[in-house]
């Protein structure tokens, strides 16, 4: 499991920096065009993804949560974010991996679960997300859409071993 959920994190930043990596070569206004979607636009969304992680990231570190994570819009202010809970799966152990997490939702409900069952929840939603991300772009017309397939980095990442 530790080796699983540590190259998911992985990936969930190399996804993220793709992402955002190549919207920041667009015009600021187009990060906000409307594209009907779970969010208004391809800031938004990113920026939810960011925003979550955040959340989920202060659960694990029984911390109290805020939301949006900063008030700054730069999309770019993603990488931090996710890079924080990248590093604090690394950072996780077996056991810590197994141990149960009290939290409050958004919503103020409250619920106990496992680290990894939260970083496994929290990863996967940035992912469907992206694919969100990628079906607006292609509706906005833009080209040269990153690929963010598990695959594609399981191969590149082994090209690097």
């Amino acid at each position: 499991m530790k080796t699983l959920l540590d190259q998911y994190a992985d990936y969930g930043r190399w996804a993220n920096e793709r992402f955002v990596g190549r919207l920041k070569k667009l015009p600021e206004a187009t990060l906000d065009i409307p594209v009907p979607n779970s969010f208004p636009g391809l800031r938004a969304t990113l920026l939810h993804i960011r925003d979550a992680e955040h959340v989920w990231w202060c659960r694990l570190m029984n911390v109290p949560t805020q939301w949006p994570a900063q008030p700054e819009t730069d999309i770019a202010t993603l990488v931090y974010h996710t890079e924080r809970l990248r590093t604090l799966v690394h950072e996780r152990d077996a056991d810590e991996l197994l141990r149960e997490h009290a939290y409050t939702d958004l919503r103020g409900n409250e619920h106990s679960q496992p680290a990894w069952q939260m970083i496994m929840h929290c990863l996967n939603h940035s992912t469907q997300h992206r694919g969100q991300l990628i079906t607006m772009m292609r509706a906005l017309g833009l080209t040269d859409i990153p690929s963010n397939d598990l695959v594609v980095f399981q191969r590149h990442s082994s090209m690097l071993l």
